[in-house]
């Protein structure tokens, strides 16, 4: 069905409250007798947001505990009615907001596939022809028929997902999900978004890891105490947030935008260009090799670092994200110090100004250790040949 917007979502002056009582001890038969009336205090989770999100983008949305995050996907989604405002949605949707939602813990996986399917408007003719590559996806053929109640965490996550995007969505709400399942699952749903997006669906994410949120959406909403601080490019209103978006205060240690600077309690050392002589550069020729150098103290990481790079344009593209799984080489740089080298054939980007941003993760990439976005600047020159537009330099 052809889209009858331009937008997958729009916010008009959303605005979402709930009543808070104050006297929580009062039975019924107590507040019959005292002729008590129940005191409330109105509390607005969401006050005043206009927002749109474009048909076919992969949107971010960001904030601290409390923020309204999630509060706005279920208003989204259909299960909470706004009070004041409106929230417009076009396209079927399909949402992953929490976990195990829509799951009757007595049914067997299989039933509850059905359940959701029937929940997401779908016929059983459908969903059975979709069945094989929802249970394939979610890697649960020996538990499908095990109800649900003895499911583990990351059982529950990977049968959510894989429903969820397997009854072909135009528009994907997803609610910090993704942190529950292990590296390889979260690779597969990365893959997965990528495919969905080349296929021009929405994907709304919520997501505390906001490395993920700036290397998969191309925009992002940071929302604090319920209204809008701030929608853009992804790079520039996560460094907003990092910069004073934690309750309003100031982030901590590590986190700050950088902006080519490092400082004496980083993990992280140096971040460099380098040829394959190990000379620094500060320009490199498009096509050309390069090697991005990356030291960091492990002796006071006290724990097996993964160092992942980001490549941006200096108008906030992202380019591409590697880490140090792909690294090419990883040795002791004395003093506790590593040294990781991420060796690039051929660096194929139109010529322009880049940044690299770094994080350093646990091994499971669960948890950011240390994040400097826009670190290090550098030029890509013209190698010659014929002059290309787009991002990348395919050659030829």
């Amino acid at each position: 069905m052809a889209p009858t917007s331009p937008n997958a979502v729009a916010l008009d002056g959303l605005g979402k409250k709930f009543r808070l009582t104050h006297d929580r001890n009062w039975t019924l038969k107590a507040t019959v007798l005292a002729g008590h009336r129940v005191r409330y205090e109105e509390f607005w989770a969401l006050r005043g947001l206009d927002l749109e999100v474009p048909h076919g983008s992969t949107f971010g949305i960001i904030g601290g505990n409390g923020s309204g995050k999630s509060t706005l996907l279920k208003v989204l989604a259909g299960i909470l009615r706004p009070d004041e405002g409106t929230a417009s949605v076009d396209g079927r949707l399909s949402a992953l907001l929490e976990l195990g939602a829509g799951f009757h813990p007595e049914l067997t996986g299989r039933e509850n596939v059905y359940l959701n399917g029937a929940i997401l408007g779908f016929t059983s003719r459908e969903i059975r022809r979709r069945f094989d590559d929802i249970v394939g996806f979610a890697e649960l053929d020996r538990f499908i028929d095990e109800p649900v109640r003895n499911y583990s965490s990351g059982m529950y996550v990977r049968l959510g997902f894989s429903v969820a995007i397997h009854v072909e969505p135009e528009i994907l709400l997803v609610d910090e999900v993704l942190a529950v399942g292990d590296h390889a699952f979260q690779k597969r749903c990365l893959d997965r978004f990528a495919q969905l997006k080349s296929e021009g669906r929405t994907i709304i994410l919520v997501s505390h890891d906001l490395d993920m949120v700036g290397w998969l959406c191309e925009q992002t909403a940071w929302i604090q105490q319920g209204t809008l601080q701030a929608v853009g490019p992804s790079p520039e209103v996560i460094d907003r947030f990092l910069d004073g978006g934690a309750a309003g205060a100031p982030p901590a240690s590590g986190s700050r935008r950088r902006f080519g600077g490092l400082g004496p309690d980083d993990l992280v050392r140096s971040v460099d260009l380098v040829d394959a002589n190990s000379h620094q550069m500060d320009s490199v020729g498009s096509g050309r090799p390069v090697r991005f150098r990356v030291r960091y103290d492990a002796g006071r990481a006290g724990e097996p670092v993964t160092v992942a790079l980001g490549l941006y344009r200096a108008d906030g593209t992202h380019v591409a994200s590697i880490n140090s799984g792909a690294a090419s080489r990883a040795v002791d740089g004395g003093d506790g110090l590593v040294e990781v080298d991420y060796a690039i054939g051929a660096l194929a980007v139109q010529p322009g100004t880049y940044e690299l941003s770094v994080a350093l993760h646990d091994h499971s990439m669960r948890k950011v250790m240390e994040r400097h976005t826009h670190l290090v600047r550098f030029e890509v020159e013209p190698a010659g040949g014929d002059h290309q537009n787009g991002l990348v330099a395919l050659g030829g």
